[in-house]
């Protein structure tokens, strides 16, 4: 090999060390917790979300079976407790300024400590949401053979779980981890729930790609979305500096009862009605009311 431009090329790399390590360029693009504390980790997350998942279907997912009685479900259960307690402190820690006491890690870890806990208590409720789920979807497709094959291969059952769990975990406040735990479920089936979204029981998104729930939308009880939707926000009200206003509602309620064909869309602090029909690619603005029809 020809090293004649050796000084050259270790030229050219020092220049770009310099330049990479311009604290210019470290506002945005890097990030730096106290004590070096790593950011929560997406393959541990999706160990996580594994466990939960054999956790909630035994004998579906992973190596749990239900006949396997207490002792295995208590093995997974402090498993779960263990990996969810680490990588609350670590989205506690990434939330959190560079600078803080030891006293306040403490509170981080102490408030990580009983978030996974409650986490942990929430998992009996979310099976029993989840059944409704699958419930639904058996229910809404004359396609589906039995119960197994929704839990095993419809990706509205796979997105719910991840979605039902990143839900607890953003009304507890927990930083970033939801959003993580969703979009993991998002890159699995092309289905992009935001953690905040508030979804009641028996919800089923038939084949479900492409379909996008916004933050602060409420979907009430047994709402069927095909392909395609969009609950989404009409506009973004801007602030003195001309940034979006955070922390608003402004995506659509959807009442109980409610079908939604694929390709709509719809748009802004809305809400369609109970029993409403929403026809496929439309766009909605306004209200529809209760047992309404928008076909065009």
């Amino acid at each position: 090999m020809d090293r004649t431009n050796l000084p050259r090329e270790r030229d050219i790399i020092y220049s770009v060390i310099e330049q990479l390590s311009q604290a210019d360029n470290n506002g945005v693009m890097s990030h730096s917790s106290h004590n070096n504390t790593p950011i929560p980790d997406n393959s541990t997350l999706a160990e996580i979300m594994k466990l939960v998942s054999s956790i909630l279907f035994p004998g579906y997912f992973g190596s749990l079976k239900f006949a396997d009685g207490s002792t295995t479900y208590y093995s997974s259960i402090h498993k779960l407790h263990a990996l969810l307690f680490e990588q609350i402190v670590r989205g506690f820690s990434f939330a959190c300024p560079t600078q803080k006491s030891d006293h306040e890690c403490t509170i981080c870890r102490q408030s990580s400590e009983k978030i996974s806990h409650e986490m942990i208590a929430t998992l009996p409720r979310l099976k029993q949401l989840l059944q409704t789920d699958v419930i639904a979807a058996y229910n809404g497709d004359p396609a589906a053979k039995n119960y197994g094959e929704i839990i095993s291969c419809y990706p509205s059952i796979l997105t719910m779980i991840h979605h039902r769990f990143a839900h607890e975990l953003y009304k507890l406040e927990v930083p970033i981890i939801p959003r993580m735990i969703s979009e993991m479920a998002h890159s699995l089936t092309g289905i992009d729930i935001h953690p905040g979204a508030t979804i009641d029981e028996y919800f089923f998104m038939d084949h479900g790609t492409g379909i996008v729930v916004g933050e602060t939308c409420h979907i009430g009880k047994n709402v069927r979305l095909y392909q395609g939707v969009t609950l989404g926000a009409k506009s973004f009200p801007l602030d003195e500096n001309g940034n979006p206003v955070k922390g608003i509602v402004r995506h659509p309620t959807v009442k109980d009862d409610a079908i939604i064909y694929s390709g709509a869309t719809i748009l802004g602090t809305i809400t369609v009605g109970k029993g409403a029909v929403i026809g496929g690619n439309v766009w909605i603005t306004q209200d529809v009311p209760d047992g309404g029809k928008v076909l065009k």
